[in-house]
């Protein structure tokens, strides 16, 4: 079995998750949110160029498989279970989401963000997200508090997302797990 850390076209990836965990760990501080108790169900990459993405593509597709590909706001996402989870703090992470280059660049590739799944009512996910975290956090210099509604073509549940960022990582909630959202689209 190939581990997704012995794949040299995923080398920079293996080399970037210390950085990702700290600037994580550093951000949920920031926020006051308890990590411990909640579900993170993927973990997902960013890039720029398209190069990038087409050798991590490469990548993971050596030690996993790919669950779904899909456009969403116009390019390509895919996601991908491997055979050996990404860990990260207590996560074990086995779904990756990696999305092709849009029209923002972030100022780094690599790891960008995990996803935190909040069970319940799509209308109320904000509210239940904000009670998670600090007034004192969310009023922080350099934190971003953005909502949106991300749609893949065939989805059927409505996932609308509150992202938190102090603009090296982000915390995303949800109200569905992306297995669920797969599973939507199949339907």
């Amino acid at each position: 079995m190939t581990h997704w850390h012995t794949v040299d076209d995923l080398h920079d990836l293996h080399a970037d998750l210390p950085r990702f965990e700290h600037a994580l760990s550093g951000l949920a501080a920031r926020l006051g949110l308890d990590i411990a108790p909640l579900d993170a169900d993927h973990i997902s990459l960013r890039c720029h160029q398209n190069t990038t993405a087409e050798r991590w593509r490469r990548g993971l597709e050596q030690c996993g498989e790919l669950l779904s590909e899909n456009i969403i706001n116009g390019r390509p996402i895919c996601l991908f279970r491997l055979r050996e989870p990404v860990a990260v703090a207590h996560w074990r992470f086995t779904v990756v989401e990696l999305p092709w280059p849009g029209e923002k660049r972030y100022p780094h590739e690599g790891w960008e963000h995990i996803e935190i799944v909040l069970p319940g009512e799509p209308d109320t996910l904000n509210a239940r997200a904000v009670a998670l975290l600090s007034d004192e956090g969310l009023s922080q210099p350099g934190i971003s508090v953005k909502t949106s509604s991300p749609r893949g073509e065939k989805e059927r549940l409505p996932n609308p997302t509150l992202a938190v960022s102090d603009g090296v990582v982000t915390i995303k909630f949800h109200p569905w797990s992306i297995e669920a959202i797969v599973a939507s689209e199949q339907a």
